[in-house]
């Protein structure tokens, strides 16, 4: 499987990590070792909402060559919703089979018409934001819509993570994973 974490200026690098940590443990801890990703941006430097940096690997290539398109939220979403070049490479990705957002990312998922028709959730305080581009805005902390999935707020990035984990590798990986990240809680998926 192979993987594109989407990374923009002004993102919420919690949403980021949260989600990366513990689906690239399906690789470093040998239970996928087919799984692999990369950093993609429009462009090579990004500063997140309080100022860390970080760097992509692919800089606006098109994502149709991916598996998995990954979209964390934060204080950037709000203008790229409406940026017609970002949504444009964001659409790119439509061919890649499964889709994820954290947080306001789901409202570039929605801009970029991948939520249509669908149930989704994202940060509350953004719920009214994302009517318009969904089928139903729910108040769940993962919504798995089989080829698109959604999680609220930034700490649901890690049980996502956890979620797709069991969903490519099953209930013991996700054990294993969250065992080694000593993450205690247990989303009921």
């Amino acid at each position: 499987m192979k993987a594109a974490f989407v990374i923009f200026d002004r993102m919420t690098s919690l949403d980021f990590i949260g989600f990366y940590d513990p689906v690239t443990r399906l690789k470093s801890m040998k239970i996928m070792d087919d799984f692999e990703w990369r950093i993609c941006s429009m462009t090579k430097r990004v500063v997140d909402d309080r100022g860390l940096q970080l760097e992509a690997d692919a800089v606006a290539e098109p994502l149709n060559s991916y598996d998995m398109l990954f979209v964390p939220g934060g204080f950037g979403t709000r203008n790229l919703q409406h940026d017609r070049s970002f949504l444009d490479w964001l659409k790119t990705a439509r061919s890649a089979p499964l889709k994820l957002s954290v947080c306001t990312g789901a409202l570039l998922l929605g801009a970029a018409g991948f939520l249509r028709g669908r149930r989704a959730t994202t940060h509350p305080s953004a719920y009214k934001e994302l009517e318009p581009y969904c089928g139903a805005v729910v108040q769940e902390r993962v919504v798995d819509e089989g080829d698109v999935i959604t999680a609220r707020g930034v700490s649901s990035a890690i049980d996502m993570g956890l979620h797709l984990v069991q969903r490519l590798a099953g209930a013991d990986a996700r054990a294993r994973i969250a065992s080694q990240m000593d993450y205690p809680y247990q989303w009921n998926t």
